[in-house]
Order: structure tokens, then C-alpha cells, then sequence
């Protein structure tokens, strides 16, 4: 995408070396390497998560970039060039447990208190990280940050695991240390992700199936509008919604929504009141319809034909899971109505972003159609990009 109206960093725009330069300064020494973990952008599926469901997730051409050197004790040394004026916080991880107050470094310790969970040799690291993910914007900078502190940690100890399991320590950082009550589709898209491909992820089986997805063969886009409403996982009203599901499922009979048949929903769903009955259609449709985009897209169709899909997820988490916010609500309206094939609201809900399938020609006019609808509700003005399909976590040098 061209023009004003593209306000995200792309990788390149990262100075490596500067990083590089900076670790230096703080910690007076070299890195030993310096890797990086994308963000991601879920095509739909959302809230299915931790359902047993489907998800369909990108990793995006944003990153966190991160610098890190082993240490010979027990501390962490973590700064990042956009939190707290760069200073490095210490913590020493004996200290590091669920229901500790750690901050942002969170997210770094907590990947280390989970390796030694699994009996994995752990020492302190020192790391300075720089980042392009945009912050709060259901973008997953979140699991960019844990799951660069995962790949970088296990590449320096040697702890020979896999793809899976460096996604499942971002996790339990976020879950148990964080407070964040995420699903893992967060870190596996961070982890796994392929350029020019989706990954239809099982997240009960946690099987990942690399979905061809490059929309520019068909003369298309796809935006990401951040609404800069910001949003939390760790905010009340996720962990709501996810414990209202579990009920739901427990009043049902299964372990998980995933089991609900589709072909019985309406009459299964009776047995429900009306919150969890709703909070339960929301999440056994939007996992259907992550099949349906799935055979789709790996069939070869035009992807043209999956916007109705995506209108029809933006209904869902807005009338029956009710995760959607005004900004957001008219910003895929705005897009809808200027030409996109389809949009909705992707991530947590609450604030955040929305995608919108467009044509290449109709970018720019789309993402001015969203500006102008905000400025007419009195929202942020939103700004947007291209997301382009890329590769998950690795070391850089």
C-alpha cells in the first residue's frame, strides 16, 4: 500500500546495528546473536482458541527485534528502546512465580520461569529489544516479545525444542506470569508462520496446516486498520468471555465448545440462557467458518469469495460474543461500504484492528473511507497497512 496512509514501520526500517550499538552501551559487551518474532493478524477464528476450535492466523512483516547475550547467574537484564526510556529492569528469576509484579519484563521472565517448569537449564540473560509490532492493537506484540525471548533462549542453551513447545513457553509467560488468558494461537502463529501462506491451526490437536494465501496473484489486499482504540488480554472483560464459555460447555455436556455438532446448533443451544447461548454460537460459527475459508483458499478459489465469511465473523463477535467497540464497529461498516469484499474486527475485541479484503486499487480509497468515518463518530483517526504474510520466529545473526 502506498501513500499517507501507511503508519506502520516495516522491518527494514529497524536499525539492527543501532540495537546492536545500544546493547553495548548498556551492558558493556557484545550480543551473542539477535533474533526476531513477528506479530500476527488472524484472517478469523476468534476467540476459538482456547475453545478447542479452529483459528486461520498470519504472521505479519512486523517484528521484535532482540539482542541477547547468556549471563553465568540467575538475573535478567531486559530494555526496550520504547518502554520506560529505554532503562533496563532487573529481576532475578528465583524470584519469578505466578501473582508476581514484573511489569512489561513479564513477558521475558516469564518465558524463563516456564523452561524451568518443563526442567529446562535456564541462566540470566541480558537483552535489549526494538520493536514495529504496534502496541495494544490486538496485533499480538505481546507473544512477539515472549516468543523472541523463547527462540533466543533455547538457540543460546541449547534446549532442542521444538516449534510447538517454544510457542507453549510464550504461552504459559503470558498465561501464568503475565495474567494474560490467551490461547496458543497467538504464539504459534508468531512461531511458525510461512510467507505467502495462512496457517489453519487445530488448536485441540495443535496441527498446523500452511494454507497458500497470496492474495497478490489475484490483484488483492489485505488491510490492517488500526482503530487505536487500545485493548488488554489481561483486561477483565476477556477473562469473562472465556469463563463464560467454559460454562457454557460444562452446562452442554463437553469438554469443549469444539464437540457442540454445527448441524444441531439451534436445538443444543436451547438448552442454554441467553448470555451463554449466545457466547457459545459465537465461538462454535466462527470455527466453522475458519474450515470454510480453509477449503477455500487451499482448493484455490478466488479469496474474493471468502468476504462474506469474514462480514459474517464481525456480526458474530459483535451481536452474540459483544467484544466489538463503536470505533471499530464503523470503521467495518466504512470499509464495507467503500468497496472491501469483506471485514471484520481481528484479536481480542475491545479496541484493536479490523481487516478488509480490497482490491489493490481500492486501498488507499478504503483506508481514507475509515478516516473519514471516525472523524465523523469523533474516534481516533485510524491508520493502516498492508499485511503481508511472513515468516515466524528466527535468528537474524
Amino acid at each position: 500500500m502506498k501513500g499517507d496512509m501507511s503508519a506502520v514501520r516495516t522491518p527494514a526500517e529497524i536499525d539492527i546495528d543501532g540495537l546492536v550499538a545500544r546493547f553495548a552501551q548498556l551492558y558493556d559487551g557484545a550480543p551473542a546473536g539477535v533474533w526476531a518474532a513477528p506479530g500476527r493478524v488472524n484472517i478469523i477464528g476468534e476467540h476459538t482458541d482456547y475453545n478447542g476450535g479452529f483459528v486461520l492466523p498470519i504472521a505479519l512483516a512486523q517484528h521484535t527485534i532482540a539482542a541477547v547475550q547468556p549471563r553465568d547467574d540467575g538475573v535478567v537484564r531486559v530494555a526496550s528502546a520504547s518502554i520506560d526510556g529505554g532503562a533496563p529492569v532487573e529481576v532475578e528469576l528465583s524470584r519469578v512465580a505466578p501473582g508476581g509484579e514484573f511489569g512489561w519484563a513479564s513477558y521475558v521472565v516469564g518465558v524463563g520461569w516456564a523452561a524451568r517448569q518443563r526442567g529446562l537449564p535456564v541462566t540470566g540473560i541480558d537483552i535489549a529489544l526494538d520493536s514495529n509490532v504496534p502496541l495494544g492493537a490486538g496485533l499480538s506484540s505481546s507473544a512477539a516479545l515472549s516468543c523472541v525471548t523463547a527462540r533466543a533462549w533455547s538457540d543460546l542453551l541449547g534446549w532442542g525444542i521444538d516449534d510447538e513447545t517454544v510457542a507453549d513457553l510464550g504461552r504459559d509467560a503470558e498465561n501464568h506470569i503475565a495474567g494474560a488468558p490467551t490461547g496458543l494461537m497467538d504464539q504459534l502463529a508468531s512461531v511458525c508462520g510461512r510467507a505467502a501462506h495462512a496457517m489453519q491451526i487445530d488448536t485441540r490437536a495443535v496441527t498446523i496446516d500452511q494454507i497458500p494465501f497470496d492474495l497478490g496473484k489475484f490483484g488483492l489486499s489485505l488491510l490492517v486498520i488500526d482503530s487505536h482504540t487500545e485493548h488488554s488480554h489481561a483486561g477483565g472483560e476477556y477473562a469473562e468471555r472465556r469463563q463464560s464459555t467454559q460454562e457454557a460447555a460444562l452446562r452442554l455436556g463437553v469438554s469443549e465448545l469444539r464437540d457442540v455438532p454445527l448441524e444441531s446448533l439451534a436445538t443444543t443451544l436451547d438448552k442454554l440462557p441467553d448470555l451463554l447461548r449466545r457466547r457459545a454460537r459465537h465461538v462454535i460459527t466462527d470455527s466453522a467458518r475458519v474450515e470454510q475459508v480453509a477449503a477455500m483458499l487451499a482448493a484455490g478459489d478466488d479469496p474474493r469469495r471468502i468476504g462474506r465469511l469474514l462480514n459474517d465473523s464481525h456480526a458474530s463477535m459483535r451481536d452474540d460474543f459483544e467484544i466489538t467497540v463503536p470505533s471499530v464497529d464503523s470503521i467495518q461498516a466504512a470499509a464495507v461500504k467503500a468497496g472491501a469484499h469483506g471485514a471484520r474486527m481481528t484479536g481480542g475485541g475491545f479496541g484493536g484492528c479490523v481487516i478488509a479484503l480490497v482490491e489493490d486499487t481500492a486501498a488507499e480509497s478504503v483506508a481514507q473511507a475509515c478516516v473519514d468515518a471516525a472523524a465523523r463518530g469523533g474516534f481516533p483517526t485510524p491508520t493502516a497497512f498492508e499485511a503481508v504474510p511472513s515468516a515466524g520466529a528466527a535468528r537474524l545473526r
